[in-house]
This record gives C-alpha cells, structure tokens and sequence, in this order.
C-alpha cells in the first residue's frame, strides 16, 4: 500500500515522472559549508560517478571560515566539470535551490559535502527513476567514522534504535517511501513543485518530497543505492545538530500536524519521561511522598530504567573497537534522543523561528580523536 500522508479525498492520482532522453546528463548540486576535512572525498567520489552522458558538479558555497571556499575553488580550476555560485545566507535550501538554477541537465543529484556516493550510485539510481518512473530516488545512508567518537556515532546512526525507522536508515526491499535521503529527481519535477522550500533550514527534504508525493508522484527507496555519510567529528557539534534538528521537526509539526510519523514523536516521549523521573526523584529526596502515592510515582522511573537498559545492553552487543568507543556510544545515544526531543518540544511549542544548526558555523571540521 503506498505510503500517503493526505486525508482521503484530496490525494491525486498517481502519476508517472517524466521520461528523459538517454544520455541527457545530469546535475549534481552541492551545498558546502565548513567542511574542508571532506569536501576532496566527497568531490572525487561524485565526479568518478559512472553517468552516460555529460556531467557537472554545482558546489553552493556558504560563507566557510575553515579554508572550504579557497579548496573549493583549487578544485574547479582543475576540472572544468566543477561549477562554483554563493549561498552567502548558508542556508541548505537557499543553497540547493541556486545550484538547481544553474544546472542545466535534466537529473538533479543531490550530494552532501560530508559523504561519499558509492561506486555506480548514479547509473543505478538512474535505471530505478527510468523503470519506476518516479518523482525521486534515494538509497540507504551508511555512517562511517574516522575516530572512536564518529564509529560510536556511525552505530547510532546506521541502528534502528538510534535514528528510527525510517528507510534510508533502516534499509529493506524496494518500495515507496517517506522521502529519500539526499535524493536522484526529474527537474521537471521539482520545477513543478517548487523547488525546496527556503522558510525551511532542516528537514528541507522531508518537506520537498512530501510535496512531490502531494503531486501524485512516487517517492522511491533503493536499498542498492548507499552513501557513505560521516557524523559530526564531536559531542558538541553531535548535539547542536540534533538540537537544531528536533526544533525544525517541532516547526513541521506545527505546519503539517499528522502528515508527520508518529516515530518522530519518541525523542520528546522520551525527554518527558526522564523529566516526569527526575521530579519524582527529587520528591523521593526530599521524602515528600510516602505510602501508596509513593509506590505509584515510582513507577515513573521504569521507562527511563529499561531504556538506559536497552542503551548499554546496545553498547555492549554491538559496540565495537575498544572501550573508548563502548563508552562514547553509551553518551552518544541519550545526546541524540534527549537533544532532538528537546529540540522538538521546543520547535512544537515556539517554532523554529531562526534557528541555525551552528555545528558548521564556526571552527575547523578536523576529526577528534
């Protein structure tokens, strides 16, 4: 059954994307920012794509501090497939949108300056968009890190338990799907729906595909298409992240209310729970309760109790590579739930208004050990 967010009656038929000639090209678009650690990997793995026809690599350029912008810049003079425009505001969608404007092939391929396409991701995501004749094609995002810190958040990242359930993350049989993660689309079809939405600083995709499936096309998951994305290099950049993250989901649920997964709603159940425990531990210390209220509040400890149990049950099952990064992953798995969730109450009850995901704003991306 196709995954459709809309009430019954203002769903439109299925529709089918528009063919393209063979050949005709295709436009990678790049927002970068900070990132002068990753942007050479992220560059060669894009350019050595397999694509039958012509090729170019648009790099929207924030405004870097790290040195980003003279690399990127020694990269396009060495090859002419490399095009440069400036997002001065930094903002993703603002980016996408005038690398999108530039391009001039017909496939939009989005990249992300902090991952790597695999070999023949987009000959393949190509052959899908073609038989599937779908709005947009996205694959699985598999997390890998360079230092103990981004292994333990690479695990977080590529389990269930830590990110959800979603496709990209957690993977399976081809099928329709909530959105895509960065995503392979028709431009005939973003043109149509208007491009990303530039009101929006994070969760800019969801909201895209959301209106691509709002227009009657399919939202496609590959699990033979993967990209290999590396997490923020430490435990403050990890949590300005999901803080920034979580609002920005707040703001999407206060636009779009139930179109939005009720799993996006587990990180704030989450931050209530620990809230509701952490009350009634300060009444037990201050021996306010007693008798059977006593009992009855104590109960508000076993949510919080089985999932610091699930979280070190995780760590021990499946962390690997020493002690440092067990112990990382234990940290790194509350940082991303109890930020997001706050992030989201937040963004629920206030909007997101102008918050900025700060962790590429300042400071050399250089991986911690």
């Amino acid at each position: 059954m196709r995954n459709d967010p809309r009430p019954e009656g203002t769903r439109q038929r299925s529709r089918d994307a528009p063919e393209v000639a063979p050949g005709s090209g295709v436009s990678f678009v790049m927002p970068v920012l900070n990132e002068r650690a990753y942007l050479a990997r992220a560059v060669a793995s894009t350019l050595a794509q397999d694509v039958p026809g012509p090729l170019e690599l648009i790099l929207a350029l924030g405004p870097s501090t790290d040195g980003t912008t003279e690399l990127a810049g020694e990269l396009a003079e060495r090859d002419a497939r490399i095009r440069l425009v400036d997002n001065p505001a930094a903002d993703i969608p603002v980016g996408l949108n005038r690398a999108i404007r530039a391009s001039v092939h017909p496939t939009i391929v989005r990249v992300d300056a902090h991952s790597e396409l695999s070999p023949g991701y987009t000959r393949r995501a190509l052959e899908t968009l073609a038989r599937t004749r779908a709005g947009n094609v996205g694959g699985t995002m598999r997390a890998e890190g360079d230092t103990p810190f981004q292994r333990a958040a690479a695990q977080a990242y590529n389990s269930p338990i830590g990110l959800g359930g979603g496709a990209y993350h957690a993977g399976g049989e081809e099928r329709e799907a909530e959105s895509a993660y960065l995503g392979v689309m028709r431009r005939r079809v973003l043109d149509e729906v208007g491009l990303f939405d530039e009101t929006i600083r994070r969760g800019e995709d969801w909201e895209l595909n959301l209106r691509i499936r709002g227009a009657g096309y399919r939202v496609m998951f590959d699990p033979e298409l993967s990209v290999t994305y590396r997490p923020r290099e430490s435990w403050g950049r990890l949590t300005r992240q999901f803080l920034a993250t979580g609002r920005w989901r707040g703001e999407l649920v206060r636009r779009y209310g139930t179109r939005n997964s009720v799993r996006f709603f587990a990180p704030p159940a989450l931050v209530v729970a620990v809230a509701g425990s952490g009350a009634v531990g300060a009444l037990q210390a201050a021996r306010t309760l007693r008798g059977v209220p006593a009992v009855l509040a104590a109960l508000a400890h076993v949510p919080v109790a089985a999932y610091a149990a699930l979280v070190l049950g995780f760590a021990l099952a499946r962390g690997a590579g020493g002690i440092r990064e067990r112990a990382w992953l234990v940290a790194v798995l509350p940082t991303m739930h109890l930020a997001w969730g706050a992030g989201f109450l937040a963004g629920v009850a206030r909007g997101a208004r102008d918050t900025v995901d700060t962790s590429r704003l300042s400071g050399r991306n250089t991986p911690l050990p």
